[in-house]
């Protein structure tokens, strides 16, 4: 009786091998999608997202970025609708070209 209440003991104060090849393998993965986000932004992008910790802060960081609030996304629409409107076919132009250009 004593004996298993010992082993328990033993068992809760060391990690076993599958606890230790989860954090190795959360901690790699976490490296990997830093990295992966350190390639994909721009240099002036870059310089800004270094300081960040965590890949999750780095995602919220380009995605604000290049997204922004909801009062610069409309705008956004309401340019491209603008620019939308204005276009034309032009005279040299065929049917074809005009609606790959659109």
């Amino acid at each position: 009786m004593t004996c298993g209440k010992q082993w328990s003991k033993t068992t809760k104060d060391y990690p076993t091998m599958n606890h230790i090849k989860y954090h190795e393998e959360r901690t790699t993965k976490k490296a990997k999608a830093k990295s992966c986000l350190y390639v994909a932004v721009s240099q002036t992008i870059f310089t800004r997202i270094m300081e960040c910790d965590s890949a999750k802060d780095i995602w919220d960081f380009v995605k604000a970025e290049y997204e922004g609030d909801e009062k610069v996304r409309g705008m956004k629409v309401l340019n491209l609708m603008r620019e939308f409107e204005r276009e034309q076919m032009k005279e040299s132009e065929s049917v074809k070209e005009y609606s790959d250009r659109l």
